[in-house]
């Protein structure tokens, strides 16, 4: 699969997640760890690290949505706004297994060489495509490696040298496939799919 072709899927993928009720946002988590089986590791990391966004959205949207009081509690959440709770809470997690799949599937090159090839019909209209990819680059450079204690100081003093990151970037660019314009056509209509029902 061409990485460009991945990340139009994970994006039809991630936007069709709000439209879909738990059977498709299971049918979703399961495709994502039948495709990439060593994403479920990555996938229960990023549960863990966002359970406190997980327990906020679930405390906000339960006792926010308008409705019956749990058992007639004046402090209890409502039964309409526990189950749009839930609902939001499995989208994200949803979201997070898509985004697990497609950090094992294309890695940090491929997500740079999937980018180069989406915003490649940019450079037309005068967007600074090279810029845009190497600061994508430093950024997911950055994400990998915890940096060290007032590396910031460093960084906003100009030191560029401090700041680390790679001198020369290396691009893969990968032939596009009639099986991956074929991908892409599915994964639009999977997503409008999810849209109108």
């Amino acid at each position: 699969m061409h990485p460009s072709c991945a990340l139009i899927v994970w994006l039809a993928s991630v936007v069709g997640v709000q439209f879909v009720g738990y059977g498709g946002l299971a049918l979703l988590i399961v495709g994502a760890l039948i495709l990439a089986p060593a994403a479920g590791r990555r996938w229960l990391g990023y549960i863990r690290r966002a359970r406190w966004l997980l327990l906020t959205l679930w405390l906000i949207l339960a006792y926010n949505t308008p409705g019956e009081a749990w058992r007639d509690q004046v402090w209890a959440p409502t039964y309409e706004g526990v189950a749009e709770a839930n609902l939001q809470a499995v989208r994200l997690i949803a979201m997070l297994a898509c985004l697990a799949w497609l950090f094992v599937r294309l890695g940090r090159d491929g997500m740079i060489s999937g980018l180069w090839g989406l915003l490649q019909p940019f450079r037309r209209a005068g967007l600074d495509v090279e810029r845009l990819v190497v600061r994508l680059s430093l950024v997911l450079d950055n994400l990998e490696t915890m940096p060290e204690q007032g590396a910031w100081r460093r960084i906003l003093a100009d030191h560029a040298a401090a700041a680390g990151g790679p001198e020369v970037l290396h691009l893969d660019v990968v032939d596009w496939r009639a099986s991956d314009s074929m991908l892409v056509v599915a994964a639009g209509l999977g997503l409008s799919g999810a849209i109108w029902l």
